[in-house]
């Protein structure tokens, strides 16, 4: 038999998991190996839900957004019992080495696992759309959530500016101001608020009040849902007390940023990470996620990767500021 090499996704899906899981297989039946899916991430790993992987059954995803092995969390897998019952399965179908796609707490559940189990190999790539990962400077599928929060609030700029409207938009980002951001700067927003930094409402109804005073009769803000403020809604809502002459409104995208095909540089991305995973599982690495550092590809300890968060471009968020003048 084969050395067989498993790849599961877990937690939030994101743009790009099928790019990477294609590069995932093709990589290791390039190498000699059998790749396995594991369907439903961890839970599936404990419930048995195993399949051998041959290149046909990844062709034609690149372009497909979600996960053809699906995702999920798995509350067993936080207790020693369903990790064991994870290493059993793993154990009974040869598996060895183990590549994990997801976030934060996909990293943190392979790093426990690993603790308890030393003889097996793992690495992760980073397969989520907040881009909060210490240890790389994309994360796969933010690119693509960050266009199409760009293409909503450019439809939505259409209608502010026909009706007069100041627009809030929410965005994705419970703990990480990156998408909105990006998006903030991508699509000239007048604003934006992110749970790195403090809400300051006088500097917004300061730079509303100098838009209105040029006659500008419409506006965007662009809010991560995990401000501290509260989210699109209730910053409508003290700004309307605050600023009664505009007319607001508030709309949050929500999940429709996750899924969509991916842009053409989350599918690179995930080739080019997937396609180092293999080849470092296949020359003894473990304990780490690929990532992608100022163009080079490199491997950051998980432990590293998720207890430490990658801090916003203080440049950009001067250029929000500096740009809404």
């Amino acid at each position: 038999m084969r050395e067989r090499i498993g790849v599961l996704c877990s937690g939030g899906d994101s743009p790009g998991m099928n790019a990477a899981l294609r590069a995932v297989v093709r990589t290791a039946l390039y190498l000699g190996y059998e790749p396995v899916g594991i369907y439903r991430g961890y839970q599936g790993l404990i419930e048995g839900q195993l399949q051998p992987l041959a290149a046909s059954d990844v062709s034609g995803i690149i372009q497909r957004g979600g996960t053809i092995l699906r995702s999920g969390r798995s509350p067993a897998f936080q207790t020693l019992e369903g990790r064991a019952q994870a290493y059993q399965t793993l154990q009974a179908h040869h598996i060895r080495r183990l590549i994990v796609i997801g976030g934060d707490g996909t990293f943190k559940g392979a790093a426990t696992l690993l603790s308890e189990y030393p003889d097996l190999q793992i690495l992760g790539l980073p397969g989520t759309i907040d881009n909060d990962l210490y240890g790389t400077d994309l994360t796969i599928g933010f690119d693509t959530a960050v266009n199409i929060a760009v293409e909503a609030v450019d439809r939505l700029r259409d209608t502010a500016a026909a009706m007069g409207r100041l627009f809030l938009v929410e965005v994705m980002g419970r703990d990480a101001g990156f998408i909105a951001l990006h998006t903030a700067v991508a699509s000239g927003a007048e604003a934006v608020l992110v749970p790195e930094t403090p809400t300051d409402f006088d500097a917004i109804v300061e730079v509303l009040a100098r838009g209105w005073q040029r006659q500008k009769s419409s506006a965007i803000l662009v809010v991560a849902e995990g401000d501290e403020a509260g989210g699109a809604l209730k910053v409508a809502q003290e700004l309307q007390q605050r600023f009664p002459h505009y007319e607001i409104r508030a709309t949050v995208l929500g999940h429709i940023q996750r899924g969509g095909s991916p842009t053409a540089t989350d599918r690179i991305l995930a080739s080019k990470l997937a396609i180092t995973a293999v080849e470092r599982l296949h020359e003894g690495a473990s304990g780490a996620m690929v990532g992608l550092l100022r163009g080079e590809i490199t491997l950051t300890p998980f432990e590293k990767a998720t207890k430490t968060h990658a801090p916003l471009n203080p440049l950009l968020l001067k250029l929000v500021e500096i740009l809404s003048l």
